[in-house]
């Protein structure tokens, strides 16, 4: 895996889900030079979300434009019969969620049996109990901060207080799982939501419906600047 995924940095992972489907590929390649860290993978089935994106083949095909981390977010039913397809394919990271998650635990040592860096995913409306009792087999954190299901919606103003009670919790725990949040975010609220206790900010329509891309990037890892 890359080793920017290891930096102290605030790390950026745009989301294809806002790119532009007829050259995935070149979008890719595009925020890549532009400074990205991490590609970002939202995977939907049409049931635990309304909505269908891609699965394992278009993941397999899209690893070859790219040595940046894939980040493969499930938001599916029945993950754990597809978690070994998408390791395979070539996902670096995969999360999934606590509400579909009969078995957590059992779907976390999954992913990290199959390779790839375990992840949990908390709806806006979940709350984060229940968090510490698996936090120890978590890489990662990510709080959502719109419904999930579609891009281009506004940030829920409450996952501001939320990501602080998990940046506490976490602390509290001695955790170094990373926090990562997807939905709404952009260079105007980017501050708030690291100064908050965000590592990894997922953003798709602020990056790929405003170019030039390397100048988006950079005012969501610094913002201000």
């Amino acid at each position: 895996m890359n080793t920017k995924i290891d930096d102290d940095k605030v790390l950026i992972a745009p989301s294809i889900l806002s790119a532009d489907f007829s050259r995935l590929g070149e979008e890719i390649a595009a925020v890549e030079e532009a400074g990205a860290d991490i590609i970002h993978l939202d995977i939907m089935d049409g049931h635990f979300v309304p909505n269908i994106t891609f699965g394992p083949p278009v993941v397999a095909a899209l690893r070859k434009c790219t040595k940046l981390p894939f980040d493969c977010h499930l938001m599916i039913e029945n993950a754990d019969q597809y978690i070994p397809a998408f390791a395979d394919a070539g996902a670096d990271m995969i999360s999934v969620h606590v509400e579909t998650s009969v078995h957590l635990h059992r779907s976390l040592d999954l992913i990290r049996e199959r390779g790839a860096k375990p992840g949990a995913v908390i709806n806006p409306a979940t709350s984060l109990h229940g968090l510490s009792y698996i936090v120890r087999d978590l890489d990662y954190i990510l709080l959502m901060s719109v419904n999930p299901g579609f891009g281009g919606q506004a940030f829920i103003p409450s996952t501001l207080d939320k990501l602080k009670d998990l940046s506490a919790l976490l602390d509290k725990l001695g955790s170094e799982a990373m926090i990562q949040v997807d939905g709404g975010i952009g260079p105007d609220n980017a501050g708030k939501i690291t100064g908050a206790g965000a590592r990894i900010l997922v953003a798709g329509s602020a990056i790929f419906h405003h170019p030039p891309y390397g100048e988006v990037i950079d005012r969501l890892r610094k913002p201000g600047s």
